[in-house]
């Protein structure tokens, strides 16, 4: 039932949203997002910059944890196939990614990035999150996730924000109570 429901966006999106901008910017877009590459040096930057450092941090380890998740745990677990290899038919404007496709990394980690920014109050939230919605979609319109991998690399990615800012709020109110005993 899923299946059906995936595949009949997927299919209402190549027949209906495709256009030759479309297929010049989206290859674009989801390659900003491989590896979690832009993130990665959102993360860096952000380190290197005094007054942004403990974001930049917390940044990383979040991203670091969530891709170890999906990456290591969830992607081998369930093993999903892509949905070009369910339907070849599809000509793809973009290198077939290998590995398997639930849940999307490329929206796992950038929602990953938005939230943390969101939840550390980073005015980098904003544009952080149209990118997210603009990678998750490109992972549709190329037609290498289904619509239920990329609501899944969402979620995961918010709730593994959510989980980190509050463990890094408790580390860090931790670490103030060790510093006035000394």
């Amino acid at each position: 039932m899923i299946t059906e429901i995936d595949f009949a966006i997927l299919n209402f999106i190549q027949n209906n949203l495709r256009t030759q901008f479309g297929d010049f910017i989206m290859p674009l877009i989801t390659k900003l997002g491989d590896g979690g590459l832009i993130w990665i040096v959102t993360t860096v930057v952000l380190i290197c910059i005094p007054k942004y450092r403990k974001t930049g941090v917390i940044m990383g380890v979040t991203l670091l944890l969530n891709a170890i998740f999906y990456g290591l745990v969830l992607k081998p677990l369930i093993a999903r196939p892509r949905p070009f290899i369910q339907n070849p038919l599809i000509e793809l404007l973009i290198n077939p990614p290998s590995g398997f496709s639930f849940p999307s990394g490329h929206t796992a980690s950038s929602f990953t990035a938005a939230a943390i920014l969101f939840c550390l109050k980073n005015k980098l939230w904003i544009p952080s999150c149209v990118l997210a919605i603009l990678i998750a979609f490109s992972r549709l319109y190329l037609y290498v996730h289904f619509p239920s991998d990329v609501f899944a690399g969402m979620i995961l990615g918010i709730v593994f924000s959510i989980i980190c800012y509050v463990a890094s709020g408790k580390v860090c109110r931790i670490e103030k109570t060790f510093n006035k005993e000394d």
